[in-house]
């Protein structure tokens, strides 16, 4: 997502590409909200170029506006029939104007420049633009490689420089870690006393992290919980609207719609709110227009009325509701967590049981949030024949805090996506395919919680 917001609306720009091979070029199309809960498609925005031209493929950049009120969009083109000199397609920063507001494009071809010496032709994308107040130029940050070093390591945040958005120089890099493969859709903002670099990370981890720094010159900060969500959540830039920070990210599809698929490129698009701690890290959680877009209350019950106990100091424990849930819903459970307890947390699409389900699972020894699900594929005759052979996904893991005490975990199913969020800090999303429907359910291991609270709640037209 390319997220601008104008009067207090969030134009959100993405790339429409369709998967079929081969390929027929990719436009930026745009949908546009209000509220974060209703959006509307505006269908093409930039369209790509023809099959001899630069911006063949017109991927990811960003949009300024300048003091006259003109709108600058700064795009990656990328052609698969025109390689550099690596042999790789070139990939070119290119740059349209709009002077109705963004509804229509002019592009200019005769600004488009591409990597300098030392830096690889085929990796120079994803232009993001801000103002340095503070010199009075306007920044350009890439996603880009040094021609040299070891091969998963030679990625940087390049840096380009303009007084004007028109003319461009290369400058000092601004961020170069020697640590990834790249750094995808890079992104700077200030807040408060902070600057933040948001970085998508293009490696074997997939993953959006991002960097605090007191300048925008650095040295960049490690944050504790430096990510933003998991490996299913990514490509996030941000956008700004009366003092709230929004990351506008996609939690990827799998192939063939299966739990088991391969993870694929993009997917649907979500929305997690940041929120700045006391010192300055972030946390992450469902925006408050989401959450109060479900204002229909689902009465559920377990059998009793709350608070309900679960104790099983050397076994497992769980309560199941006798009502099924919509394919959409927001939960809230609030668990009081006893000291030295291994496991809890919430079934999903439950079967009346327990045993079939997907599992938001709080693991307070480890200090994390898993994502698990049962069944899994069999691949054997055997009983411990099951796809994976491991404790949970692998990929979908947060660390988060979880002390002895009061906790709450929110989750929101919608269709095949799930996203669940820890005490307004921590989120995790994923899809879920293989279970169509079923109940909720809460869950102990190996220790105590009690359930205090726990609300359900579905819009109206479901």
């Amino acid at each position: 997502m390319i997220p601008f917001q104008k009067d207090g609306e969030f134009w959100l720009f993405y790339l429409h590409e369709v998967r079929n091979d081969p390929k027929p070029g990719t436009s930026w199309n745009l949908v546009t909200t209000k509220d974060l809960t209703r959006f509307e498609d505006h269908g093409v925005s930039l369209r790509h170029g023809g099959e001899g031209e630069a911006d063949f493929n017109a991927y990811t950049g960003s949009v300024v506006c300048d003091d006259s009120g003109t709108h600058h969009l700064f795009y990656t083109g990328q052609n698969p029939r025109h390689l550099g000199s690596d042999g790789v397609p070139l990939q070119l920063v290119m740059h349209a104007t709009s002077t109705d507001g963004m509804l229509t494009w002019v592009k200019h071809p005769e600004l488009t420049f591409g990597a300098p010496a030392g830096y690889e032709s085929g990796d120079w994308r994803d232009p993001f633009v801000f103002k340095d107040e503070a010199s009075g130029l306007w920044r350009m940050l890439l996603a880009a490689r040094h021609a040299d070093g070891p091969d998963r390591r030679r990625g940087l945040v390049a840096q380009c420089v303009s007084p004007n958005l028109m003319d461009w120089e290369h400058a000092e890099p601004f961020w170069d870690p020697r640590r990834y493969i790249t750094h995808e859709c890079p992104d700077v903002f200030a807040w408060g006393d902070w600057w933040y670099l948001v970085y998508s990370e293009f490696s074997e981890s997939f993953t959006t992290r991002y960097r605090m720094a007191k300048s925008p010159d650095g040295p960049w900060i490690v944050p504790p919980r430096d990510s933003v969500d998991g490996r299913a959540f990514y490509a996030s830039k941000t956008a700004e609207r009366d003092g709230r920070r929004f990351f506008f990210g996609w939690i990827a599809s799998k192939t063939d719609n299966r739990d088991d698929g391969a993870w694929q490129w993009a997917g649907t698009m979500s929305v997690l709110e940041a929120r700045q701690n006391d010192d300055g890290t972030l946390a992450f959680s469902l925006a408050d227009e989401l959450v109060e877009s479900f204002w229909d209350e689902i009465p559920v019950t377990f059998g009793s009325a709350l608070p309900e106990v679960l104790h099983a100091p050397d076994g497992y424990s769980a309560l199941v509701s006798d009502e099924v849930l919509p394919r959409q819903f927001y939960a809230r459970a609030v668990l009081q967590i006893e000291p030295d307890t291994t496991e809890c947390g919430l079934l999903l699409r439950s079967s009346p049981d327990g045993d079939e389900s997907y599992i938001i699972r709080l693991e307070p020894k480890r200090g994390r949030m898993v994502f698990d699900r049962w069944p899994r594929q069999i691949n054997g005759d055997a009983q411990w024949h099951v796809s994976g052979d491991v404790p949970f996904e692998i990929e979908l893991e947060r660390p988060c805090e979880l002390a002895p005490g009061e906790h709450t975990l929110e989750v929101v199913v919608d269709g095949d996506l799930c996203v669940a969020v820890v005490d307004r800090q921590v989120a995790l999303s994923t899809r879920i395919y293989g279970l169509p429907d079923g109940r909720i359910g809460v869950f102990a291991g190996e220790g105590t919680i009690t359930l205090t609270d726990l609300e359900i709640r579905k819009r109206t037209d479901n």
